[in-house]
């Protein structure tokens, strides 16, 4: 990821879906789902404050926390919680409200409202399992639309081409 690219010779439907054109110069982006847990293994949160790549950058004496996606490259957060359009975001504090309202009990996310949430719902900005038709209760791997990377390999018609350490094949 250590690139940026903005231009594009040809738009695809899921990247025109990333933006809302008004000119023929408008672009798209590119689809960045971050699916994540809301608490990591050992009860570590996943949600924070601060993330840990500023203290490695402050103890290594490096001039810049090494981060390989930046959060406002995120277009979609998903957690057990539900899902978070972030693309959708008029605002930076409207991003945030987003991410708090799928942080679960993190402490982010306990200090979200769940009046913003409904809110948040009722605009199509964030998506509950409920919302999707998913019964929590019913919730399990099972109903995930792939199995395998190799089903991700052969959806995107041969498009996405995975680092060796995830292919089983």
């Amino acid at each position: 990821m250590g690139h940026d690219p903005r231009g594009r010779r040809h738009a695809t439907p899921a990247w025109l879906d990333m933006t809302v054109p008004e000119t023929m110069l408008e672009r798209g982006r590119k689809l960045v789902v971050q699916m994540v847990e809301t608490y990591q293994e050992g009860g570590k949160p996943t949600f924070v404050e601060t993330l840990d790549a500023v203290e490695v950058a402050r103890k290594a004496g490096m001039p810049l926390a090494p981060v390989m996606i930046y959060g406002d490259d995120v277009t979609h957060l998903l957690t057990e919680e539900g899902i978070a359009y972030l693309y959708k975001a008029r605002s930076l504090e409207e991003r945030q409200q987003m991410i708090a309202a799928v942080a679960g009990v993190t402490a982010i996310g306990l200090r979200h409202d769940p009046k913003d949430t409904q809110r948040l719902r009722q605009q199509g900005l964030v998506a509950l399992p409920e919302d999707l038709g998913i019964r929590r209760t019913d919730a399990s791997r099972e109903l995930l639309a792939a199995r395998s990377i190799a089903d991700l390999v052969e959806w995107s018609g041969g498009l996405y081409n995975p680092p060796a350490r995830f292919r089983s094949w």
